[in-house]
């Protein structure tokens, strides 16, 4: 299917364009209504299945075209109309029903448009291509721990992968005979389990232990509160001690499986990366010159005069010091 022809661009409120609601000249067709976006030099035009999202999100689709004899329901004024990646946001020139977005996402292999405002919105499916760059320009040998049932196989990912028993997480990388670094992977009713059995704080500190870890879930963050074998607030406490208790392992949600596993393959390529970063720094630093020992740094005047003081020394309390003052003082601190 073709990409929605929708170039980036903000409309501003000087430019005279305008939001327009129109009725749906097909018949036939299940959304009654159409609407233009001020998005590029002709704009685009798309049916939708109500004038605005007031109770719950728009079903939206690709219309062919705007008709040229369209019935025009709503015209307003347009203050901006930006698309950001997969979604467009729209404000319109008006006190109230102002802000909506427009997100483009893959349902079921196919395309699907939902037109919601901040009252409507949910989390919708990403419209995301996983790249395949090479995770910090690297080709990884990913280890995945033995124990590991329906382990991630990163066979989108310039990876390869093998069978291991590890201290700690289900995927790690070893450099220099060590490991390096480690993702622990979770699902949601997994990470659930995990925490209100008492188990979580004994995984945070294995992964503590290494030099860099993380704990990856495979689900969105909102989804903790749709929880109903648990309290939501158990889980999100529970989280929130482990994360500050351990603050160098990252919780990280990523939503879906397959970015989950992208996550951790970036992640563990940034550590090997930062290994190796590290251990040229250190080689750097053993071929420095030693600057050898540092001078001690002058008196102060006043730091002078408090010791001429306490040793019964005539010295005034202001102007110059007398330079026999000053040598009678290094003379007692050289040693």
């Amino acid at each position: 299917m073709p990409a929605l022809p929708i170039p980036p661009r903000t409309i501003g409120k000087t430019d005279a364009v305008e939001f327009v609601i129109a009725r749906n000249p097909d018949p036939a067709s299940t959304l009654p209504y159409l609407v233009r976006l001020p998005m590029g030099p002709d704009g685009v035009v798309l049916k939708v299945r109500d004038t605005w999202p007031r109770t719950a999100k728009v079903y939206a689709h690709r219309a062919d075209e705007w008709p040229a004899d369209a019935e025009i329901l709503e015209r307003v004024p347009v203050r901006a109309c930006i698309r950001r990646g997969a979604s467009i946001d729209l404000v319109l020139d008006r006190g109230r029903e102002n802000r909506s977005q427009f997100v483009f996402a893959q349902a079921r292999g196919r395309e699907v448009i939902f037109w919601q405002s901040a009252r409507t919105a949910k989390q919708a499916r990403p419209a995301v291509s996983i790249p395949t760059a090479r995770a910090s320009g690297l080709v990884l040998d990913i280890i995945v721990d033995s124990h590991e049932r329906y382990p991630w196989t990163f066979s989108g990912q310039q990876a390869t992968t093998r069978r291991q028993a590890l201290p700690a997480g289900d995927y790690g990388v070893v450099v220099d005979g060590r490991l390096a670094a480690a993702v622990e992977r979770k699902s949601l009713a997994d990470l659930a389990t995990t925490l209100t059995t008492g188990k979580l704080r004994y995984l945070m500190a294995d992964l503590a232990a290494l030099p860099r870890a993380a704990l990856v879930v495979e689900d969105r963050w909102s989804a903790v509160f749709k929880l109903t074998h648990v309290r939501p607030s158990t889980i999100t406490e529970g989280l929130a001690e482990a994360q500050v208790r351990f603050p160098t392992v990252p919780i990280v949600f990523c939503e879906t499986r397959p970015l989950a596993q992208e996550w951790a393959y970036r992640f563990l390529g940034a550590a090997v990366a930062h290994h190796g970063e590290h251990a040229a720094a250190e080689r750097l630093e053993a071929t420095l010159p030693a600057a050898g020992p540092l001078a001690p740094a002058e008196p102060t005047p006043a730091e002078i005069r408090a010791w001429a003081t306490a040793q019964g020394l005539d010295i005034a309390a202001k102007g110059r010091i007398r330079p026999e003052i000053t040598a009678a003082y290094r003379a007692a601190h050289s040693t």
